[in-house]
């Protein structure tokens, strides 16, 4: 069976072998097959993808604490595990996180603050991760800033809405590192107040993350 990526090379070929004669028409058939096939494979397909390693990989989500009486609250730091995702050629990244495993890891919380707040967060105040139970992330245009540095132009679905998303990433060993800022209420979450709202939550999270393509 002739290498199919070779097929409109093997076209033109063949139409100027069909005027050589017959053995040396067989042997230069099996000669531009080699070649076309060899040429082929030789050459990157255009729309190469490769697979984040959804292990090697991070997503931070940081909220910050306000109001009159913020001193006596904590910030969150939120660990957003990735489902899935992929880096392809041309330029494009996806990015799928299960929202329903999102988990407070603040270390100055008891164990049973970090549940309150985590049962607070995956329930239908915040995120409501029985309606909403990922949260997705695909580029629309990429603009490279120099050497090893993006700027990621993107629509999150975040709480059943999409809204554009600006990111810078940059590569560092290997990986593909920034942050962004994601607003609470342009998703429609309100930010969560206690106390008659002396502390609260900022409207405007930052996520970092750590992105890294599996091995080919």
């Amino acid at each position: 069976m002739l290498c199919s990526d070779a097929e409109p090379r093997l076209r033109m070929w063949f139409s100027l072998i069909a005027l050589t004669k017959p053995v040396s028409r067989a042997r230069a058939v099996t000669v531009m097959v080699t070649i076309a096939c060899a040429v082929a494979l030789a050459v990157p397909s255009a729309g190469e993808e490769r697979v984040i390693d959804t292990e090697r990989s991070a997503l931070t989500v940081r909220v910050f604490k306000s109001g009159l009486f913020r001193a006596l609250a904590d910030d969150h730091v939120i660990q957003a595990p990735l489902l899935e995702g992929s880096l392809d050629e041309p330029p494009h990244v996806q990015i799928i996180v299960d929202a329903r495993r999102m988990r407070v890891v603040d270390p100055g919380l008891s164990a049973k603050d970090r549940q309150d707040v985590q049962t607070r967060m995956l329930g239908p105040d915040v995120l409501d991760v029985n309606r909403f139970p990922q949260i997705r992330f695909h580029s629309v245009a990429i603009q490279r800033l120099g050497s090893g540095a993006w700027r990621v132009e993107g629509e999150l679905e975040l709480h059943g809405q999409i809204h554009r998303l600006m990111v810078d990433a940059v590569m560092v060993d290997g990986h593909y590192k920034g942050s962004t800022t994601v607003r609470q209420t342009a998703f429609g979450i309100t930010p969560i107040r206690v106390a008659g709202g002396t502390v609260k939550v900022k409207d405007d999270v930052q996520v970092d993350f750590d992105i890294v393509a599996a091995e080919r």
